[in-house]
């Protein structure tokens, strides 16, 4: 008789045993998950921050940026187009006071004043003269430089001269408004393509971010899987050794069985204060993110 009783509380107490640890593999389980269930939390929040910060400096700071640059590049097209109609005017001028010029039948100029002075002093190089020959074509090139300054003072004040030096300013400023455009063009170009990379780099946060609630819905989903059985068990146990005195376990499997209730509570709290801020946000007409959209349509199926 004594042999059956033992027998029994032996069986009682490896029965229990064996709960205990069916009991503290799914609260295991459960527990790992939530901490799963958190850092997915934090990436989320990490990836959101990202995004919000690359939408800044894409918008506020490149966008900006390539604006600026596109608006000069528009004025400076507008002063070009003014320009080029300016030239047209002054070559078109140039070319009736030329005709006019022709009619006057003013033949001689610098050019051919100026060869004329080199064949003299080619002369004077070359060919073996006496004194008087040599004087008599110095006083020559003497008069022909003095033709070509007296050229040269009227050709200043002539018309034409002033038209053609108006012709040489305005391409003087048409080749900077040119050597402008290529280097503001290039600067919209800069920002416009460091731009398109930050969003660009945001879609791909918002991939990720997708990926990330999935694999936290589903974590929570298994979370919550083993919670539930771990109830079970635990109800399971109480209706099983009621008014018994099952197998004690030590104080070490004790106190790493509240520590990890302890670190349960904790993440359950987390959760709480995530689904009491997103609840606020949706009371102030605030934009939610998914998981705290999820976070709100959870706890009205619930």
């Amino acid at each position: 008789m004594s042999r059956e009783r033992t027998h029994s509380t032996q069986t009682s107490r490896i029965s229990f045993r064996d709960l205990q640890i069916q009991i503290e593999d799914l609260r295991q389980k459960r527990d790992d998950l939530n901490d799963k269930t958190k850092k997915y939390i934090n990436d989320l929040q990490e990836n959101e921050t990202e995004i919000i910060n690359s939408l800044k400096i894409a918008k506020e700071k490149h966008k900006k940026k390539r604006d600026y640059w596109n608006s000069k590049v528009k004025q400076l097209k507008e002063k070009k187009i003014e320009y080029i109609k300016l030239l047209d005017n002054f070559i078109e001028e140039k070319k009736k006071k030329a005709h006019n010029n022709k009619a006057n039948k003013q033949i001689i100029s610098v050019k051919q004043i100026e060869r004329k002075i080199d064949n003299f002093e080619r002369i004077i190089e070359t060919e073996k003269l006496d004194i008087k020959e040599e004087n008599a074509i110095i006083d020559k090139i003497r008069k022909f430089e003095e033709m070509k300054q007296s050229f040269f003072s009227e050709q200043k004040n002539s018309e034409l001269y002033k038209i053609e030096r108006k012709i040489e300013i305005v391409k003087i400023n048409l080749n900077k408004i040119y050597e402008k455009l290529n280097k503001w063009s290039e600067k919209s170009q800069e920002n416009h393509s460091k731009m398109l990379e930050m969003f660009q780099n945001v879609d791909e946060l918002k991939e990720n971010k997708k990926r990330i609630e999935e694999e936290l819905i589903e974590n929570k989903k298994k979370a919550d899987s083993y919670h539930e059985q771990y109830l079970k068990l635990l109800n399971q146990r109480k209706k099983t050794y009621k008014g018994k005195r099952p197998y004690k376990p030590n104080k070490k499997f004790i106190t790493k069985i509240k520590q990890k209730t302890i670190k349960h509570e904790m993440i359950q709290k987390i959760q709480e204060d995530k689904l009491a801020m997103a609840l606020e946000k949706h009371k102030a007409g605030k934009k939610l993110n998914l998981f705290e959209a999820r976070l709100i349509l959870e706890q009205s199926e619930k």
